[in-house]
């Protein structure tokens, strides 16, 4: 009964990767993938049918690509999954539209723009009881007539980040650390100048390196249930101006309040599918502050699936098998690594997480996704390795030489 669909994967990059794997591992199942260019994780390999078009993000060639994969195999149901925004959100606005074969496992657009733009997620977590960082909503019109209710430094982030990366500029990145006010206010110039004409996020910086953030995945059924919640500790994270923020080390932990209170706020939603928070440990006030929700599982997926808990599977019994699932709260302990074990052991600071991360590796219970035994191949080899090598130069670059 399994095997009677097709996973259709939206991306290209680690994230469509360690979902392919997922679906390989569990079904023995190539996915099929349509990415705007072949590069990166999927570059050579064997787990997955990968089709490359610059225009797949595009309203019209989505649909036309989604309609004629439905109408080639019309005798399976299609599992229509993105692992980028844009693919998310176009899934999401044409999803009572799609083929009678073609499952979409997303929310309404309505809902999905009201999580999506952080202004508005934020209202939603603060009628919740969530916590999130002390924040000041900034409009183009105010110019640099307000004032912070907090001092330097400041976070600086788009409220909607789909239009932010629409008009690039030469500084352009993910996120901003402003050391002061006429820093801060050179950012907003930057990002207003470039077309951009939402609103902006500036926050009070919470204290704290890498090893105090927090990523949670929860999968929501059909019905709008919770019936996964992983909650990841971030040891290591990105440091260049576009990956700042990606993971690249996670050992997966349990916080019983954590999940209750997320908990509550998806199934308030009734929210359904995949969602990824970014959240940080505040130590001044002892509090988890979340930073915003993916609508989608994130680019670190494969942490869950490495704990035991194989995303594909979730997808697989809800819509397809429509079996009743169970909530899984993941307590195994399990390591998830997407740069070498040097840059690691480098790069983190305390001991404990590492003489952690050791007993882990020893006892097998580690995992870089990009390396998988069955999609192996010299080519695929190489890239891998030049690409692990990359991030000794990065790391270096942008966080300088560690003992």
């Amino acid at each position: 009964m399994s095997r009677n669909f097709i996973p259709l994967l939206f991306a290209g990059d680690i994230n469509v990767y360690s979902v392919a794997r997922a679906f390989h591992e569990q079904y023995d199942i190539k996915a099929s993938v349509f990415g705007k260019y072949l590069s990166g994780p999927c570059a050579d390999s064997k787990i997955m049918n990968y089709n490359a078009n610059p225009k797949i993000d595009q309203q019209d060639t989505f649909l036309e690509v989604i309609n004629e994969f439905a109408e080639k195999y019309k005798e399976k149901k299609i599992l229509a999954i993105g692992c980028g925004d844009s693919y998310v959100q176009l899934l999401s606005q044409n999803r009572d539209n799609l083929p009678e074969n073609v499952i979409a496992p997303y929310i309404d657009i309505e809902l999905m723009n009201q999580l999506i733009h952080k202004e508005k997620f934020y209202n939603l977590c603060k009628e919740s009881g969530i916590d999130y960082p002390d924040t000041f909503i900034h409009r183009k019109e105010l110019g640099e007539d307000f004032e912070l209710p907090f001092e330097a430094p400041f976070i600086i982030k788009p409220s909607n980040g789909i239009e932010y990366w629409r008009h690039p500029f030469g500084s352009q990145k993910k996120v901003y650390k402003a050391k002061s006010r006429a820093e801060l206010l050179r950012i907003l110039n930057d990002i207003y100048g470039a077309g951009y004409d939402d609103s902006i996020i500036i926050q009070d910086f919470i204290p704290g390196d890498d090893t105090y953030m927090r990523v949670l995945t929860n999968y929501s059924d059909r019905n709008g249930n919770v019936k996964l919640m992983a909650l990841g500790h971030v040891l290591l994270e990105e440091h260049t101006p576009h990956g700042i923020g990606n993971h690249a080390v996670i050992i997966t932990e349990h916080n019983a309040e954590i999940a209750e209170k997320f908990k509550k706020l998806l199934e308030d939603l009734h929210y359904i599918g995949f969602s990824n928070f970014d959240i940080k440990y505040d130590q001044r006030d002892n509090k988890y502050k979340v930073f915003e929700i993916n609508t989608r599982q994130g680019r670190s997926n494969y942490y869950v699936t490495g704990a035991g808990q194989n995303i594909a599977r979730y997808l697989v019994e809800d819509y397809i098998d429509q079996k009743q699932l169970d909530l899984k709260l993941v307590t195994e302990k399990s390591l998830w690594m997407v740069v070498p074990k040097g840059v690691a052991f480098r790069y983190i600071k305390p001991a404990e997480y590492k003489k952690e991360m050791r007993g882990l590796i020893k006892s097998g219970q580690y995992v870089n996704p990009l390396f998988y035994k069955k999609d192996k191949g010299f080519i695929r080899k190489l890239k891998l390795f030049k690409s692990q090598m990359g991030h000794y130069y990065k790391y270096r670059k942008y966080l300088g030489r560690q003992k």
